[in-house]
């Protein structure tokens, strides 16, 4: 048996809609239509059912057997068909109750718990699953769908025309030294001036790595590594224990202050990272993101803020 066309789930919710409340005015105020359009509905859908579901009592429609075994039936159809659409949304990683965000290391200071407690504010039911990593491997997830959202340093790696992009804060690069070193009262530092000193890295991929990597160009010499690593807290640690110097971010400052000491580079080798949340174009309507969206934007509001008063 073929279903009409003209049976659709709009005309079954009207009914239903009136079913509910027994009279053409007040379906059409809850379904905000005019009694008119509700009469067509109710009517067509006779048609498309080819049989009565109401019998005329004046100007009332007084619902036959016909209709309240319908009202049965179209109740289960429309109540699946709504778990259907939020089942099919969830396996696209829509609406889904899970947040799968990724972050850099770095980000874990400040940024990741103002943002991850706003948003569990906004939607208390929402299970947030963080994954820390490198710039390079977050983009590379987030560009697989294995994430729904990513914060992390705009760069090359994040220029992509599938990604949405919203800016946050921007942050200065600093010589992180160990505060008995030196180095540690000057009040900026001319990086060339450290040519034979050693210094600490961060694996390549991570974003303070590349920057890294174009200051020491602009100071004209390739730094002597001593060590690599893949998180930039066990980097931080080798500094306070004197086993290098390292280029860091400013956003880490809180991290080690009695030991480490951040010194701002002269203007020449000055460089900023920008951060700023990324994700797919394609989820841009999705109920988890709208409600990280805000959450990220109000961050941004207040590291602004914060900054113009310093």
């Amino acid at each position: 048996m073929e279903i009409d066309e003209e049976l659709t789930l709009k005309k079954i919710q009207i009914f239903l809609a009136f079913m509910r409340c027994g009279n053409l005015s007040k379906t059409a105020a809850e379904m905000q239509l005019s009694n008119v359009s509700v009469h067509k509905a109710l009517h067509s859908l006779e048609s498309a059912l080819r049989c009565p579901l109401f019998k005329n009592e004046g100007r009332n429609l007084i619902p036959l057997k016909s209709a309240y075994v319908f009202e049965e039936r179209a109740q289960k159809i429309v109540q699946d068909i709504f778990i259907t659409v939020n089942k099919t949304r969830e396996a696209a990683g829509f609406a889904a109750k899970v947040l799968h965000l990724g972050s850099l290391y770095s980000l874990t200071v400040n940024t990741i718990p103002n943002v991850i407690s706003g948003l569990k504010l906004r939607r208390s039911e929402l299970d947030i699953q963080l994954l820390l990593s490198s710039n390079q491997d977050l983009v590379k997830k987030l560009k697989a769908t294995e994430l729904d959202a990513i914060i992390v340093a705009l760069n090359e790696t994040t220029q992509d025309d599938d990604f949405e992009i919203l800016p946050m804060f921007s942050d200065d690069i600093f010589l992180a030294v160990n505060k008995d070193s030196k180095y540690a009262e000057f009040k900026d530092i001319d990086l060339s001036l450290l040519k034979e000193e050693t210094f600490l890295t961060l694996t390549k991929g991570f974003a303070t790595h590349n920057d890294s990597d174009i200051i020491f160009k602009k100071a004209g010499f390739s730094p002597k590594v001593a060590l690599q690593v893949n998180d930039i807290f066990t980097l931080i640690s080798m500094v306070s224990s004197g086993v290098g110097f390292a280029l860091l971010p400013g956003r880490i400052s809180a991290v080690y202050e009695s030991s480490v000491k951040l010194i701002p580079l002269k203007q020449q080798y000055h460089m900023q990272q920008e951060i700023g949340l990324v994700f797919l174009k394609s989820k841009e309507r999705d109920p988890n993101l709208l409600a990280l969206i805000p959450e990220c934007r109000m961050f941004a509001s207040n590291f602004k803020n914060k900054k113009d008063r310093c």
